[in-house]
């Protein structure tokens, strides 16, 4: 059986395949940067385990998570290989590997991820051959929802929009200056509120102060990431909860600036059975 796993901080989801049947199950999170072997151990054992079907033996595995740098990856491994003895392949990689397989498949192209935060590289068909940077929501970060966010509350006090748009996000946010000051400098984990406030815009992506809002951040991201490649040959995949919320806008911004946008996917974790099972 081939157990197959997209793992982020907050969720994993795993896909186990074996005698013509594939089926989906979900634990907590799986990341090295945040947990030790011993968490990661008892999350195999009490969570994933008790799922699986009781008589099969797994002798494959593919995990792609969050933090599954060169660094980090053998503590995944680790705890795959004594929860998992029989599995005589193993491979951890990273999400953005995980995102790249998913969308491209074996052909080469641009991936990109577009969630909380944003990531992006060039991939060669097996492996990714380039990656510039995200540098995180404070540096970078384009088109993430924390970048939307940040930008969205900064032009707000600001007074960037108008005052019928400000009015309305104070409204529907309760939200007021020195909150968002206290909740961004103040209050741990700013990127996660910086996200949350960005789902303003998804409520009113119509008005057209928020459009070109929106296209802009996107943009943004296309300008300060995928050009760097300088492969405007490729097509260029999303994998993502924004992406998949803002395809209009991502599309828009992307034929402004003679790009061609493929495939726009939530999760990668049906495109990496796909790409494990040619």
């Amino acid at each position: 059986m081939r157990l197959i796993a997209d793992s982020g901080s907050t969720k994993t989801d795993w896909c186990w395949a074996g005698g013509g049947q594939a089926q989906v199950c979900a634990t907590q999170g799986i990341n090295p940067f945040h947990q030790s072997e011993v968490v990661i151990l008892d999350i195999l054992s009490r969570e994933l385990v008790p799922q699986l079907p009781s008589q099969a033996v797994v002798d494959e595995i593919c995990f792609y998570g969050a933090g599954c740098t060169k660094e980090k990856s053998g503590i995944v491994a680790e705890a795959l290989k004594t929860v998992f003895p029989s599995a005589t392949h193993l491979f951890v990689g990273s999400d953005m590997l995980g995102a790249a397989r998913a969308v491209c498949l074996h052909e080469e192209g641009i991936a990109c991820i577009l969630g909380t935060g944003a990531n992006s590289c060039l991939y060669d068909g097996t492996d990714i051959v380039s990656n510039v940077s995200p540098l995180g929501y404070i540096l970078g970060d384009e088109g993430s929802a924390a970048y939307i966010g940040k930008r969205l509350v900064g032009d707000v006090l600001k007074c960037q929009f108008s005052a019928e748009v400000c009015d309305l996000f104070f409204q529907e946010t309760h939200l007021d200056g020195p909150t968002i000051i206290n909740k961004v400098y103040r209050e741990p984990m700013p990127n996660r509120f910086l996200g949350q406030t960005s789902q303003f815009c998804q409520h009113h992506r119509d008005n057209p102060e928020i459009h070109r809002f929106l296209i802009d951040c996107f943009t943004q991201f296309f300008v300060r990431n995928v050009k760097n490649y300088h492969r405007d040959d490729l097509p260029i995949h999303f994998v993502g909860s924004i992406a998949a919320v803002y395809e209009a806008e991502l599309r828009d911004a992307s034929s402004s600036l003679g790009l061609s946008i493929g495939k726009i996917i939530k999760a990668p974790l049906e495109g990496l059975l796909a790409y494990h099972n040619p």
